[in-house]
């Protein structure tokens, strides 16, 4: 995740360490990221309670953009996506935009790999480079995991991507000073990098709207029309805050962390949650050199440098879960955080010639048991799901598109590598959860 974010200098406090080499800047006040305040869309019409369209998306975050970007690319005009607050103002804003393939689960990987070309091709295909610096992504086990690395490797090098093995004197190239010697193997995407989900998000809402689709923003979704008050009846649109209603084809609900209270407006139950993530970045004293992303699963980190030279940290141990109220929860990263954080990042990175801690901030994944997405019939006729992506939407954002259209207008996934039935909702239900092949130790299902 990943925000910006800005000093009040007369409120700065110093933070004490007295055991570690850092002076901490405590981040007082956290603002959206720019992208998603400065572009205000028009809808250019007022939806009525006898507006009818095919597809009604509910949510204007990346995933309900990519969907609308997604079946509009495939010819299909009548589409509406409906946003509560501002396009991409939610959780979107604090991604940290990582472009990777590193995934244990095949089919989740293969989306990931189809993202990361997507990246590459992303000024022909949408108009927009959509932040992307190709900077490759690195991630890194130690002695206990170098079986589950190379499973997975091997795996992911079957599906087509671009990954090899590499030594520690390549990573220390790749990323100067950084301490390697408890790396028992490591892992490089040269084709990995950084993006930008607010940009992203906006591109396709851009090119969506050229192709037919109509955008709604400050406009709240309270529940769902139906053709009876019978259980298991079809839902036939959504109901808007000042009690009109909006018809449809089909809902596709893309609310991330707030699925679950729609969900129970109709009786249904979304196995997702808000699980708080924290983030700090820090300047590292010096203009950071054009480094990898690292996923440094031994001290379960990941590292990335940002435009203006700070340093992304964040965190890869998921075992103490800190569920969140998604509309109310601590904006920014706790102390004990802070302290916890900065020494797993100087001991990576011992040699940093005065670190600072330039701001801290936190946002919710919207996480499903095991931390899959659930794209796919609800289970209720006219309602379908498109939540729970666990901190992987970004990634894999421009394949969604194209797997949710597959759904949606062909019945099935085009990709034989990426079965729809292993984002089913009745998986949960059924015991038959989508896991990695290959989890590693302390990382586990992140992965």
């Amino acid at each position: 995740m990943r925000s910006s974010c800005r000093y009040i200098p007369e409120t700065r406090k110093v933070f004490h360490l007295s055991c570690l080499r850092f002076t901490a800047r405590i981040f007082v006040q956290h603002t959206p990221h720019p992208q998603t305040g400065q572009q205000h869309m028009s809808t250019g019409s007022t939806t009525t309670s006898t507006d009818t369209y095919d597809y009604v998306i509910v949510g204007g975050g990346l995933e309900g953009l990519a969907i609308a970007w997604g079946l509009t690319s495939r010819g299909e005009k009548s589409v509406l996506v409906i946003e509560r607050d501002q396009l991409c103002g939610g959780m979107t804003g604090k991604s940290s935009g990582v472009v990777r393939a590193h995934y244990g689960t095949p089919s989740v990987a293969k989306m990931g790999w189809k993202g990361t070309k997507f990246f590459h091709d992303a000024p022909e295909i949408l108009g927009d480079d959509c932040g992307f610096r190709n900077c490759g992504y690195m991630v890194a086990v130690g002695e206990e995991n170098v079986g589950n690395l190379e499973a997975t490797i091997a795996m992911q090098q079957g599906l087509g991507v671009d990954v090899e093995f590499i030594g520690g004197d390549k990573a220390r190239e790749l990323w100067p000073g950084l301490h390697v010697d408890d790396f028992a193997k490591i892992a490089y995407e040269p084709l990995g990098g950084r993006g930008d989900a607010p940009m992203l998000g906006m591109a396709f809402s851009v090119v969506a709207r050229q192709q037919g689709a109509k955008i709604r923003q400050g406009t709240t979704v309270t529940g769902f029309t139906r053709e009876s008050e019978a259980d298991g009846a079809r839902v036939t649109g959504v109901t808007l805050g000042d009690g009109s209603t909006v018809g449809a084809g089909q809902v596709i609900l893309a609310t991330g962390a707030w699925a679950a209270q729609l969900g129970e407006t109709i009786g249904l139950d979304i196995p997702v949650r808000a699980q708080r993530a924290q983030l700090m970045l820090v300047d590292p004293g010096e203009p950071l050199p054009h480094v990898p992303v690292l996923s440094d699963l031994v001290s379960l980190q990941y590292l990335a440098g940002e435009p203006n030279g700070d340093i992304l940290c964040g965190n890869s141990d998921h075992h103490d879960v800190h569920w969140a109220d998604p509309d109310n929860y601590p904006n920014k990263a706790d102390d004990d955080f802070i302290e916890w954080t900065i020494g797993k990042l100087m001991h990576r990175l011992p040699d940093m010639p005065n670190p600072g801690l330039t701001s801290t901030y936190a946002g919710c994944y919207d996480t499903t048991p095991d931390y899959n997405p659930i794209m796919g019939p609800s289970g209720i006729d006219g309602l379908f799901l498109a939540v729970g992506f666990s901190g992987h939407g970004f990634k894999i954002a421009p394949a969604v598109a194209e797997f949710v259209a597959d759904l949606l207008l062909d019945g099935d996934s085009s990709d034989p590598d990426i079965p729809a039935s292993d984002f089913r909702l009745s998986r949960f239900a059924e015991g038959d959860l989508t896991r990695s092949l290959h989890p590693y130790i302390g990382a586990g299902e992140m992965r």
